[in-house]
Formats: C-alpha cells, sequence, structure tokens
C-alpha cells in the first residue's frame, strides 16, 4: 500500500492523514468544503510543530510529511488511485452509506474501504458496496497522532486476507491494532459509553455534582480524565448517537441515553465543540470551570 485516501477533514481525518503521511504514506485529504481542507492542513501544520518543539521529530520530517498530503474537494477524484480509502465522516449511517456506495464506484476494484465508524455497523455499511469482503472498520481513538489503538472490525463479508492486510497496516503506522467483531459499539464503546451515561445518571439524579463525580473516577479508578470531561471531549452529540446505536441494536434498556444527555444535545450543549457540556470551555484557560447549569 503506497496511496491512502482518507474522506473527511474534521478532527478524526485530519488525525488520521497525519499518522499516515508521517509514515510515508502519499494521503488525500477529501472534503467537500475547501474550508474544512485548509483548516485541517493548519492543524495538522500545528500538530507537526509542536512535536518538533518536544524534539520527537526534526523539521526535515515536518516538511516531509505535509509534502506527502494533498487534498481534494471531490471523492471522484480524490479515491482514483487509492489502495486504501479511510472514511472519516459524521457518526451518520445514511450519510456513510452514501459516501461508501460513491467509494466503490470510483475507487480501484483492488482498493479496501475502511470506516473509522465508533459504532455503526460494518455490515450494514458493506451492504452498500458491492465489494463487501474488502470493506472493514479502522476505529482511530482520538487524539489519533498521540492513541495507540485501532479497534479492527470485521464486518460479516470481511475476508480474512484485508484483515491481515490491515492489522499488519495499524502495526507499520504505529499503532497496535485489536481486532473486534461486528456488534453494536464493538469493544471500546460498548464499554466506555454505558459508563459515560452511568455518570450523567448519577448527576441527573444527584447522587453527585460534576466535579466529585470526575474526581472518584480519576483518582478512585486511576482514569486520566474523568467520565463528564470525557463525554466533553468526544462531543455530547456523538456519545447520544452511540447509544441510540446501542440501543437500537441490543433492545437493552440499559442502553437507553441518559435525558439529561438527550436534553444537553437538544440545546446545543454539545461539550467542547460548543464551548460548553458539563464544563465551560469559554474561559480562556486550562482549567476545568463547571457550566452555569451544574454549578
Amino acid at each position: 500500500m503506497k496511496n491512502i485516501t482518507v474522506i473527511g477533514a474534521g478532527t478524526m481525518g485530519n488525525g488520521i492523514a497525519h499518522v499516515f503521511a508521517m509514515n510515508g504514506y502519499q494521503v488525500t485529504i477529501v472534503d467537500i468544503a475547501q474550508a474544512a481542507l485548509d483548516k485541517a492542513l493548519k492543524t495538522i501544520g500545528k500538530n507537526l510543530d509542536r512535536m518538533v518543539t518536544k524534539e520527537r521529530i526534526s523539521a526535515a520530517d515536518k516538511d516531509a510529511t505535509l509534502a506527502n498530503i494533498s487534498t481534494s474537494t471531490e471523492l471522484a477524484t480524490g479515491v482514483t488511485k487509492a489502495d486504501l480509502v479511510v472514511e472519516a465522516a459524521t457518526e451518520n449511517v445514511d450519510i456513510k452509506l452514501k459516501i461508501f456506495a460513491s467509494m466503490d464506484e470510483h475507487a480501484p476494484a483492488s482498493a479496501i474501504l475502511a470506516s473509522n465508524t465508533s459504532s455503526i455497523s460494518i455490515t450494514k455499511i458493506a451492504a452498500a458496496t458491492k465489494r463487501p469482503a474488502q470493506v472493514i472498520g479502522m476505529h482511530f481513538m482520538n487524539p489519533v497522532p498521540v492513541m495507540k489503538l485501532v479497534e479492527v472490525i470485521r464486518g460479516y463479508a470481511t475476508s480474512d486476507e484485508v484483515t491481515t492486510t490491515i492489522m499488519e497496516l495499524s502495526k507499520k503506522i504505529g499503532k497496535v491494532p485489536t481486532e473486534a467483531n461486528d456488534y453494536p459499539g464493538f469493544v471500546a464503546n460498548r464499554v466506555l459509553l454505558p459508563m459515560i451515561n452511568e455518570a450523567m445518571y448519577a448527576l441527573l439524579e444527584g447522587v453527585a455534582g460534576v466535579q466529585e463525580i470526575d474526581t472518584v473516577m480519576k483518582l478512585g479508578m486511576g482514569h486520566p480524565m474523568g467520565p463528564l470531561q470525557l463525554a466533553d471531549f468526544i462531543g455530547l452529540d456523538v456519545c447520544l448517537s452511540i447509544l441510540n446505536v446501542l440501543h437500537d441494536g441490543f433492545g437493552r434498556p440499559k442502553y437507553a441515553p441518559c435525558p439529561l444527555l438527550v436534553n444537553m444535545v437538544m440545546a446545543g450543549k454539545l461539550g467542547r465543540k460548543s464551548g460548553e457540556g458539563f464544563y465551560s470551555y469559554s474561559h480562556g484557560t486550562k482549567e476545568l470551570i463547571v457550566a452555569d447549569s451544574f454549578k
């Protein structure tokens, strides 16, 4: 594999592009908005500058990485030379199905089509293509340049050869791949999101406050970030989407999204991305300040 196309220039997309480009692959980032592509390149540049400052890479490494990246606003042309296409669009099943149908139409017949989805069925996504054996999940963790794990998800029809190829490729870019089968939430979010959801229920029911809940989990359980702060980091809309996938997929009450989460998303309080969730991010410091709604 030499040519990688990443669909989506957001946080996950630019992180995935960064990692592949830094490991010598030719990367094309595709997004319908030129502004998003420009922002992605700027973000990658800043992250590389940080690595240079910390002496993790050289200035020459930074220049080489950026030289490996090109951009396109047209999916049809952006995937024509791809050996692997990694979709990193928003966590919406209809959008993903449309993208995969287009990827399947325009990418080379030999290309592997991967999704960075955190919960949506790979089998369902693969059914939108004529090459289900070549469709697989590559669930990177955020922030992609830092986090080592790649959750590799096999759809019902994913071939052994494609799975082995993606497992080995993940190792080549410095990641630790872990294989999972295609069930709602896979492993990472099937375990993580119920914990986050339960923390929200504890807050809703008055068991403890935002900082108290997060402090218990950080100091008592050794988590680097409390569940409510982590929910803000992930995005409350993304948390709600994943819980809905779990609830719909398993039909079990324990996966029902907390009403507090539903209300916050409807109110536009999405966490760090909107400036406020359980904490306020509009104060200009790195200190965690509990949002006015929870004081």
